[in-house]
């Protein structure tokens, strides 16, 4: 839908995906998956939410809201399109990752005041950013490519964000492959939704990519400025948190 996803609206917008282009390197995120790939957080799932509930995306041109108000409303419309239970979790729970922030600083990208280590559109680091990628401005490299053709993109550098730490994080626990790979790259717009990155993929990948294509539709198209009624809120966190248990224990480590 041409509504959705208008980068040159916002200025804080393009701002944010140009420190992202800058700061994003394989070093960059080798260093973040060192740094972040110990859980130091023991949390509830109302613990998590409520860190989300001031949280604001500052990379999202579609929506000014907390975020916890789209993980909702993605959960709602998996839901009444009788999506299966997982999936409905996966909606519920693919942006909590975003709470790194508890843990994270500017200088890393991980803080409320600095997200560009946190959201947006990801990308493949130490490969040439492809052409569907969104603002091209702002990429000022043609560096070549280190991957060898086919090498499957969870051997990949992707740019690190709330998609990879979620994902380290709910390795561990008893989710669907399908739910840990639609989290891990749900952001990766560029080769979920552009069809680039095709010569990294391998079997797994393009066996898993319908799966985060049919998320994709919720993650994005359920947007709007709307806010629940507490009525609202206490019977979908009711329903939710219990659909939770199916699958993940009552605290997680983050």
């Amino acid at each position: 839908m041409e509504s959705f996803r208008d980068y040159e609206k916002s200025d804080a917008v393009k701002n944010h995906y140009r420190k992202s282009r800058e700061n994003q390197s394989t070093d960059h995120v080798l260093r973040m998956k060192s740094k972040y790939s110990k859980p130091s957080l023991k949390m509830s799932w109302s613990c998590i939410f409520y860190s989300l509930s001031s949280y604001i995306d500052v990379s999202d041109p579609d929506i000014d809201l907390p975020n916890v108000v789209h993980l909702y409303q993605t959960a709602e419309q998996l839901r009444k399109d009788g999506k299966p239970d997982w999936m409905q979790v996966v909606g519920f729970i693919h942006d909590i990752g975003k709470c790194i922030y508890l843990r994270g600083c500017n200088e890393d990208g991980t803080s409320v005041a600095e997200q560009w280590s946190i959201v947006g559109d990801t990308f493949v680091t130490g490969h040439p950013l492809p052409p569907s990628a969104v603002l091209q401005e702002y990429n000022s490299t043609s560096e070549q490519s280190i991957y060898e053709e086919g090498c499957g993109l969870r051997n990949c550098l992707v740019s690190y964000g709330h998609d990879e730490y979620l994902y380290n994080a709910l390795k561990r626990y008893d989710l669907p492959e399908e739910a840990l790979y639609i989290i891990r790259f749900h952001s990766l717009y560029p080769w979920h939704s552009g069809g680039d990155y095709k010569e990294l993929e391998d079997d797994y990948d393009r066996f898993m990519k319908p799966y985060v294509q049919d998320f994709n539709k919720y993650d994005l198209y359920t947007k709007q400025n709307a806010v629940y009624t507490e009525e609202q809120l206490s019977e979908m966190w009711k329903y939710y948190s219990n659909l939770i248990y199916k699958f993940l224990p009552a605290e997680i480590e983050l």
